[in-house]
């Protein structure tokens, strides 16, 4: 029986894991997304042209491989029938677990409504609902996509919920949703969704039992982590390597070759602890070469250096073989490039993620930057001062940088 290769975001999501499962998805017959929701984005370039996908598996752009959407994943009906709008032909090709949890409408309202309670003290989330979702998933009260094939019975339960819970929605402004606007709602998804809604644990235990080759992704990022990430400032579902097990009905002897994705310098979106982030000039040259703006709220990117220290820990929980390092192409250019190499916390040094980053000092470590390393497709092609800086970086977070990424093509890509 074959194992699973896994993709994981190293940081503080948007690492580029699009553009490498996009790379690597030529290579195997089933991609499979396990946890988020259309929170996330993944923005792949491929001749020429650019997708942003939210919920579809970066796979959708090999026309050989199959697709699969885990129980992990919170989905949006809504969003995710809009997304498939973008190619002609997915059945047969995609496949929804019917244990996925639905993600509706009232639970954008619901995040909204809680992040504009909480004022200055916001956690900075989307407003796409993706907390409420996985709340009411904890608290056994959510629903599932399989429900959506019996509209009139899941209508039913949603009504009822909003009747038990109408002192809470009152609280907030929400209004009941109308009955029957909301059995037709339901209806159009069950037309649309049906063909596609599957058991996908049964379906993956068969693939990897066949010996075909898959290849799993998550979303956002280890730091972003609902355990270890900088809590409270996280998204609500497991972004390490271990989700992918829940969120796919895997066990962990399935699971193969682990590859991390880190950026050449970091970035976040949304509040909360960053400790390299770079306020002056250098972190805006980074925002404005990189692109740095959210794929799914086009919010401006926090950007600051390399946090190698945030980097092991990352490695160590995730089991990481190798990394994929991104961008390199955008630190073209500067005279200058820091790692943080350890923090100051509590009037002493460490070299380890402590349980609150939120006052943490970085300690930086500078390298002599280059000017030009965007195309190349070699390591031996790169700069002497970008081999070094990446050779510096191998030892710090004690695993190789096994792919190098120099473009957002696809091919601008160096496999060591």
């Amino acid at each position: 029986m074959n194992r699973a290769d896994l993709i994981v975001g190293l940081q503080w999501g948007d690492e580029g894991k699009g553009k490498i499962v996009d790379h690597m998805a030529q290579k195997y017959d089933v991609v499979c997304r396990f946890a988020g929701g259309h929170n996330a984005g993944h923005t792949i370039v491929t001749d020429g042209n650019k997708y942003a996908l939210h919920l579809i598996p970066s796979g959708v752009l090999n026309p050989k491989a199959r697709n699969i959407v885990g129980n992990g994943v919170v989905l949006s009906p809504a969003d995710f029938i809009e997304e498939m709008s973008q190619f002609d032909y997915l059945e047969g090709r995609l496949f929804v677990s019917d244990k996925a949890h639905l993600l509706l409408p009232y639970h954008a309202l619901i995040d909204q409504a809680l992040e504009k309670l909480k004022g200055d003290k916001a956690i900075g989330t989307t407003g796409k609902g993706i907390g409420p979702a996985y709340g009411d998933k904890i608290a056994r009260v959510g629903h599932r996509i399989g429900e959506l094939l019996h509209p009139e019975k899941l209508t039913a339960k949603i009504m009822h919920h909003f009747e038990e819970n109408r002192a809470i929605f009152d609280a907030i402004e929400i209004k009941k949703p109308d009955e029957q606007t909301l059995l037709e709602e339901l209806k159009g998804y069950k037309r649309h969704l049906e063909p596609f809604i599957v058991d996908t644990t049964q379906l993956v235990w068969r693939i990897l039992q066949s010996g075909e080759r898959m290849l799993l992704e998550g979303a956002q990022g280890t730091m972003l982590d609902i355990d270890h990430g900088t809590y409270p400032f996280v998204t609500s579902s497991t972004t390490v390597s271990a989700g992918a097990c829940s969120g796919l009905g895997l066990n962990p002897k399935d699971i193969g070759k682990v590859t991390g994705i880190a950026k050449a310098y970091c970035t976040r979106v949304g509040n909360g602890p960053f400790p390299s982030e770079d306020f002056c000039e250098d972190g805006k040259l980074i925002r404005e070469k990189g692109h740095e703006f959210g794929t799914t709220t086009g919010r401006p990117r926090r950007c600051g250096w390399f946090d190698a220290v945030a980097m092991r820990h990352a490695v160590r929980i995730n089991g990481v073989d190798q990394v994929a390092l991104m961008k390199l192409d955008v630190l073209d250019g500067f005279e200058e490039i820091k790692v943080c190499v350890a923090y100051e916390f509590e009037d002493k040094q460490i070299d380890y993620v402590p349980y609150d980053l939120e006052d943490v000092k970085p300690v930086y470590q500078s390298f002599p930057g280059w000017q030009t390393s965007k195309g190349v497709r070699s390591f031996d092609a790169l700069p002497d001062t970008a081999k070094s800086y990446i050779e510096a970086l191998e030892k710090m977070i004690g695993t190789k940088m096994g792919i190098i990424s120099t473009s957002p093509d696809r091919e601008d890509t160096i496999i060591r």
